[in-house]
């Protein structure tokens, strides 16, 4: 990764990666009630989530965070490999939005005020696929 490259994506970068790497601590310490809320709201979207211990799921969503959130700021890690985890991430985020009732409004991709909080990951998605096109253009 250039300097150049790296000076102007910093920003992105930390801002995104801070967002995520605090989402994920705070999810590390979550109790079992907010767990459940986390699971049962994922495993609704993704039924094969289902039989998996709201805990153990709220665990490893917390993990996947972290090293997600790290990912993104540390600069050493390159824009296309952090922008593909953030891409994969945003989009089963992304998949929440669509998925959920209640999310959007009817026959429309505006979300009501329940879809708000959830709508507004699709900034994600827009940052990872922005990293990922931008380190392939460089590659190139």
């Amino acid at each position: 990764m250039g300097k150049r490259l790296l000076l102007h994506q910093l920003p992105v970068r930390l801002a995104t990666g801070a967002f995520i790497l605090n989402s994920g601590l705070t999810k590390s310490k979550a109790p079992e009630e907010a767990a459940s809320g986390i699971h049962g709201m994922a495993s609704g979207t993704y039924p094969f989530l289902k039989d998996m211990d709201p805990q153990e799921f709220t665990k490893r969503l917390s993990q996947a965070e972290i090293a997600l959130g790290a990912a993104l700021v540390l600069p050493f890690v390159p824009s296309v490999v952090a922008g593909a985890a953030l891409t994969a991430f945003a989009g089963g985020l992304v998949g929440l939005y669509l998925k959920t009732p209640g999310m959007r409004r009817e026959g429309s991709l505006r979300p009501t005020e329940q879809g708000i909080p959830i709508a507004k990951d699709t900034w994600l998605l827009g940052v990872g696929l922005g990293l990922v096109m931008e380190g392939l253009g460089r590659r190139r």
